[in-house]
């Protein structure tokens, strides 16, 4: 235990360090929102990375693969296809028309209240569903390292969350994504060639050992995603959802270009994709040398199920090896988690502090350094209701509240933002109708279902996309047809379009 206080601590101390620098250089607007859009391409990569590798990819897909098979490899390689739509559809045109938040894509083409106020509300609830099952990982792995109880555990990353906010803002944030996304593909490296040195390299072994073990059932489809609609589901979710999400999609603003922000994705396509497919490796050699029962004895959810794996590769429980693996791995996993909140808790306060308070409220009438106080005390406010979320969620597996998450984001956020971008009748009407038909429809359909209700569920889809998703479109197309022809907004779309091109903004 000590070993693993020890390299948790370090790490800890790092990302204070970064946060204390950070501090001296975040005085402006553009510095705590978007670290003064002065980034290079490596740099958002590596922080996009630190963003997308979060505690459902580090534990969830993982223990989902321990414990389900393919299914959890489904879960885990979904990303790969869903930065194909960032890149070919949103990177580019959200750099162009945005400043800060996704709500400044929806303002600047609407140039409603109305609509503003649609965007803010898509934002909150899709980051909130974002951050409840990342606090859920942090507490589940604080709790290991430390031996606290889980409710402790919960306070100490949301204040520590509220550290990084509230002083360092997206330079902090930035710099500790940066430097987790070194660990966690460091530390993902490390165990792959350990686990692959047990089968002497022949990653086929894996899975013939998995199928002798729990059968040829166990490398099928259908262990979890039982219902074929649910497989359609995560693939839409992931291919439409990811593109929806306000914490990804804010990183393009800290960047000085379109161009730049295209690069962005390549390079986090590669860093990502890696770590991904190591995972379903990763899940395979759990389930055949730690064992499905040791890995639900220790969390039903499957989420410790890497640290397991990382002690029993450097020599099992209670050895020098054994313990250092684990403890490099549950701290790598928590500075994972920690950045993610962060990003989460960033994006959050700035959608209340700059869309609600400084646009809607105050109408644009407020100095920039009362915009970033109010930043600031938001992040204090999300942080405590984060960690009330995070206790909520004690025992759920974090990859399934993950794809929920971005199920409400494919649902609401997304087709708002590309109807908003490329419909030239798109309306403030659409913009309600898009937001409230797919954030009701995507929240209700998943709290009724499965994932959080289990046998007693009153919705057979644990993924409800692929109605949901629908709904949201029906939701803004009808809303625009409803609140009529709005001939002002068409005429400008012209000059948005070629800003969503060009970046070229109108006069």
């Amino acid at each position: 235990m000590s070993i693993t206080l020890s390299i948790f601590t370090a790490i800890l101390l790092i990302t204070l360090g970064i946060t204390y620098w950070a501090a001296k250089h975040t005085a402006t607007r553009a510095d705590f929102y978007a670290a003064d859009s002065q980034l290079t391409a490596a740099q958002n990569g590596f922080a996009l990375a630190g963003d997308w590798c979060s505690a459902a990819a580090f534990l969830g897909f993982t223990g989902l693969t321990a414990l389900y098979g393919m299914d959890g490899a489904f879960y885990a390689l979904g990303p790969l296809v869903a930065f194909c739509t960032v890149l070919f559809l949103i990177a580019e045109p959200l750099r162009n028309t945005g400043k800060y938040t996704l709500g400044d894509v929806i303002r600047s083409r609407m140039q409603t209240r109305t609509a503003l106020l649609a965007a803010i509300a898509g934002t909150v609830v899709v980051n909130f569903a974002y951050l409840m099952p990342q606090m859920a990982g942090a507490g589940v792995l604080v709790r290991l390292l430390t031996g606290i109880s889980y409710d402790w555990a919960e306070i100490f990353v949301g204040v520590s969350m509220i550290v990084y906010v509230a002083f360092g803002g997206m330079l902090a944030t930035t710099w500790v994504q940066i430097v987790k996304a070194v660990l966690m593909l460091s530390g993902g490296a490390i165990i792959l060639v350990m686990a692959l040195s047990m089968v002497h390299f022949n990653p086929l072994t894996l899975f013939a050992d998995a199928e002798q073990k729990y059968g040829a059932q166990y490398l099928l489809p259908g262990n979890y995603l039982k219902n074929p609609f649910d497989q359609i589901s995560l693939g839409l979710g992931y291919v439409l959802g990811l593109a929806g999400l306000p914490h990804v999609m804010t990183r393009f603003y800290t960047v000085p270009d379109a161009k730049t922000a295209r690069r962005s994705v390549v390079w986090v396509m590669f860093l990502a994709g890696a770590f991904f497919a190591g995972t379903t490796v990763f899940g395979l050699a759990a389930a055949n040398f730690v064992g499905q029962d040791v890995i639900r004895a220790a969390d039903k959810g499957g989420n410790l199920t890497l640290p397991l794996l990382a002690q029993f590769l450097g020599g099992g429980k209670g050895t020098f090896g054994g313990d250092l693996m684990l403890g490099f791995v549950a701290a790598v996993a928590v500075a994972t988690i920690l950045a993610v909140v962060s990003a989460l808790t960033l994006s959050t306060s700035g959608t209340i502090a700059h869309d609600f308070y400084a646009n809607w409220v105050k109408r644009g009438q407020i100095s920039g350094k009362q915009e970033v106080w109010v930043a600031r005390i938001a992040a204090i406010v999300i942080g405590l209701l984060a960690i009330t979320l995070g206790i909520l969620a004690q025992g759920v597996n974090v990859a399934v509240l993950v794809i929920l998450a971005i199920c409400i984001a494919a649902s609401a956020n997304f087709p708002v933002l590309i109807l908003s971008l490329f419909w030239r009748r798109f309306n403030t009407g659409g913009v309600v109708g898009g937001m409230a038909v797919g954030l009701v429809s995507s929240v209700v359909l998943a709290m009724i279902g499965p994932a959080m209700r289990g046998a007693d569920a009153l919705w057979p889809l644990v993924n409800p996309t692929v109605v949901s998703l629908p709904l949201g479109f029906l939701g803004a197309v009808l809303g625009t047809l409803i609140a009529g022809r709005d001939m002002e907004n068409e005429n400008r779309f012209d000059a948005f379009l070629l800003q969503v091109h060009t970046g070229v903004a109108p006069k």
